[in-house]
């Protein structure tokens, strides 16, 4: 292992094909106390009412990245230390259907997932692409879209993951009993649809997830819980996650030693979290 206190080792998307029927595995009990996690900041935007996705910025240390559930302009806040707004990104030519996560990867990219469906009435979902900007200035920023498709029909989903070192994209699907890692193409195209393979099963009702930044290590979480993992087949550690009025979004801290949680409702906390 890495280091002792790390999520997991090296989760190669081999593995997840490989691995295309096996399940996630029974969980063990949950190893972190709530007491121990403590409030790293505020969201004091008033405009930020539904955070919706975490992600910590590849470019300014410390800031934290941020989006609206539903309902808001296709843009992405960038939230300060000390809980203030720094910069207000929107996207050109975006839109923002239901905006679940945000994830970053290779080379200051951004992707934001509008992946959510919980009528299963879309054909598509989109995940949007840009790069993130140099200073911490509000602006609006060019993005790519890409249109996705499940091969095996329409689900919904909240948990958008970028590895950092190819950029390939996965979704995990917020369903009980049969939720899934998705993966894309490794590249994709954005003049046609992109199909996702089911790669292996996942917990229940996962709102968001995030790759450590060697992508090495993996998270999800759920509303209650958040799940760990230390190698490729081992069961999943829970972790005991803090009270929260709705529990969207989760992001790795630089030194993967521990996450950032936050949830819906203005003025809502993000909870730093100590991994096992």
């Amino acid at each position: 292992m890495r280091r002792r206190t790390a999520v997991m080792s090296v989760l190669a998307l081999g593995a997840l094909i490989a691995l295309a029927t096996a399940s996630v595995g029974s969980t063990r009990a949950p190893s972190q106390p709530e007491d121990a996690s403590t409030v790293d900041r505020d969201l004091q935007d008033d405009r930020i009412v539904e955070s919706s996705g975490l992600a910590l910025s590849s470019r300014h240390p410390g800031v934290l990245l941020t989006h609206n559930d539903s309902g808001d302009s296709p843009r992405v806040f960038a939230v300060g230390r000390g809980g203030d707004t720094e910069a207000v990104w929107t996207l050109s030519g975006a839109e923002a259907r239901d905006w679940e996560d945000i994830a970053t990867g290779p080379n200051s990219t951004v992707w934001v997932g509008d992946i959510g469906d919980n009528k299963l009435s879309r054909d598509t979902i989109e995940v949007y692409r840009f790069t993130e900007p140099e200073h911490l200035q509000s602006e609006p920023v060019q993005s790519t879209r890409f249109s996705l498709a499940y091969r095996d029909g329409r689900h919904n989903a909240e948990a958008l993951l970028v590895r950092p070192r190819t950029g390939r994209v996965l979704i995990v699907t917020k369903e009980y009993d049969s939720a899934g890692f998705y993966r894309a193409p490794l590249e994709l195209r954005s003049d046609r649809v992109n199909y996702l393979e089911r790669a292996r099963s996942a917990p229940d009702m996962i709102t968001a997830g995030d790759f450590a930044s060697d992508g090495g290590e993996l998270v999800l979480r759920n509303y209650r819980s958040a799940y760990a993992y230390d190698r490729v087949r081992s069961s999943a550690t829970e972790i005991d996650l803090p009270s929260a009025q709705q529990g969207e979004s989760i992001t790795f801290c630089g030194d993967g030693l521990d996450v950032l949680t936050g949830s819906e409702g203005q003025g809502s906390p993000v909870w730093r979290v100590p991994v096992p």
